[in-house]
């Protein structure tokens, strides 16, 4: 007996006794997100579903809400359904990499968008968020002239993006050892959560905080907030990653120091073009990298929409 999500599914895209492969003629593409909650990975689900609307290609859209175990149930049920390829928003790198191997061993091909898993899929689709966290660090470096105190707002711990912008932060740090970083924790990719942490350490550090380093602008966007309402984002840098439109309207007003782009656009575009491609019995390079790129007053009027 089919589950309820599993005849949800169905439904949802009416299948047929052939399969949703050849419902209507179309691919079928079941594409399973982090969370529908945070703005950068909606922007990159929207971008896929203009593309495949452009590609008359279907997608099956899901939320995983941050739980690896149900993105992990979600590809079961695209598996069961027989879509022609899927596309994963990894919750985590190792808990989200029993879902890859699934497909694989299913016969299904897998893209990765935005972030890693242990398990190696079909393609992946994504920026280095090593470099992402460089740019950031490299720009706070310059600014406090190598030398001062800084915290870091670390995204869901145990995320691709987390783990390797982690890595080039600290990178950076010890290239700079005038640098100290005061305090370190997890913001959850949340800006409420991060508004938050931040209020917590002006507390217990005052004005020793020299700088923010957050792993996403939602979290730089709550760091930002409580500054303000201590009446210290004057004397404390604050730098994010992702250029959502509220960074960038920050950095245009002064009050979000810089933001790193990662191309939505472009992450959606590349992902449907390689699923369909691996859904066509067609080769596709195994791992497809966009750049980032720095966002500061000056040249953030070529990011704003």
């Amino acid at each position: 007996m089919k589950s309820l999500k599993l005849l949800f599914f169905a439904g949802l895209i009416s299948l047929t006794a052939c399969g949703p492969a050849e419902d209507d003629g179309k691919l079928v593409i079941g594409v399973t997100m982090l969370s529908m909650q945070n703005e950068f990975i909606v922007n990159v689900a929207d971008e896929m579903q203009k593309k495949a609307d452009e590609m008359g290609v279907k997608l099956i859209t899901v939320d995983a809400e941050r739980s690896a175990l149900k993105q992990m149930e979600q590809v079961e049920s695209f598996i069961a359904q027989g879509v022609d390829a899927i596309i994963l928003n990894p919750c985590e790198v190792e808990a989200s990499s029993p879902a890859v191997s699934r497909a694989i061993a299913a016969g299904i091909p897998i893209v990765n968008v935005n972030s890693e898993t242990t398990a190696k899929p079909t393609a992946f689709v994504g920026s280095n968020d090593v470099e992402s966290a460089r740019i950031a660090m490299n720009y706070l470096a310059e600014k406090m002239n190598g030398k001062g105190n800084l915290v870091m707002i670390h995204g869901f711990m145990g995320q691709a993006a987390q783990i390797q912008r982690e890595e080039g932060a600290k990178e950076i740090l010890k290239a700079h050892p005038d640098m100290k970083l005061l305090a370190e924790q997890t913001g959850e990719w949340d800006r409420s959560k991060s508004m938050d942490l931040m209020q917590n350490w002006i507390q217990s550090y005052g004005d020793q905080i020299d700088a923010v380093f957050a792993h996403n602008d939602e979290m730089g966007m709550g760091a930002v907030k409580a500054l303000q309402n201590a009446g210290m984002k004057d004397q404390v840098l604050v730098v994010s990653i992702d250029a959502i439109q509220d960074a960038l309207q920050a950095v245009k007003k002064g009050e979000l120091d810089a933001t790193v782009f990662q191309n939505a656009r472009e992450q959606g575009v590349a992902a449907v073009n390689t699923a369909v491609k691996l859904a066509q019995g067609q080769k596709t390079e195994e791992k497809i990298l966009i750049p980032f790129q720095l966002v500061i007053k000056g040249n953030v009027d070529n990011f704003l929409k």
